[in-house]
């Protein structure tokens, strides 16, 4: 055996009772934080937040995928159902795949500058109400959908994983030149099909053109 290899499978926790050994017990803020519908104090995170991840699962596997726009763009529609649209994108629609199958979601809500999260569970329903598409439009753009999310638990990230990453600190920012550029990446797994340079050069243009 490799010494610098770790002995991972001969360690693995695979029970409950071995997993709960391993930690302390929740405090009593860990516990009383998490409720079943959206508290105003939630509410206003919520609607301060210009980014969330969505978290799906299916019978291809699971994903995460980035959902972003203005401050206020997931709508609360009452304190059981917010209203996430999709607004345009790759159209793998992995995310609404999953949903199909299995409408269990879960979310992250992220705000610049805040170092709190916003957890929400709950299921999906993917609607293509005209009403809701209307209601979601962005200069005279509907979603293609909306994701109607009835909401089953709520409740808030501390701030150390934000802290620990620094990740709102501008000193901590990466230039993104020290990474493989979009068309570099798909250049390589493409075996040049698809060639860098040209890619780069139209990528800024075609995202800002098609935002919605």
């Amino acid at each position: 055996m490799d010494p610098m290899k770790p002995d991972a499978e001969n360690h693995a926790v695979t029970d409950i009772e071995t997993l709960e050994r391993l930690y302390d017990q929740p405090l009593e803020a860990s516990v009383a934080k998490e409720i079943d519908y959206i508290h105003p104090d939630y509410r206003a995170f919520i609607e301060a937040s210009p980014f969330v991840v969505l978290a799906t699962g299916g019978p291809e596997g699971m994903d995460a995928s980035p959902r972003g726009d203005r401050p206020g763009f997931v709508v609360v529609a009452d304190e059981k159902t917010l209203l996430l649209p999709d607004r345009r994108g790759n159209n793998r629609i992995d995310s609404l795949r999953n949903l199909v199958s299995d409408p269990r979601v879960g979310l992250l809500f992220l705000i610049p500058g805040v170092s709190e999260t916003i957890r929400v569970n709950g299921r999906a329903v993917i609607s293509t109400a005209p009403e809701l598409l209307q209601r979601l439009a962005v200069e005279g753009k509907p979603p293609r959908s909306v994701l109607v999310v009835r909401v089953e638990r709520v409740y808030f990230q501390c701030a150390r994983a934000i802290l620990r990453s620094a990740l709102w600190d501008p000193a901590h920012q990466v230039e993104r030149a020290s990474l493989p550029s979009v068309g570099r990446i798909l250049d390589d797994l493409t075996q040049s099909r698809i060639e860098a340079a040209s890619y780069d050069a139209s990528l800024a243009g075609r995202i800002k053109s098609t935002l919605y």
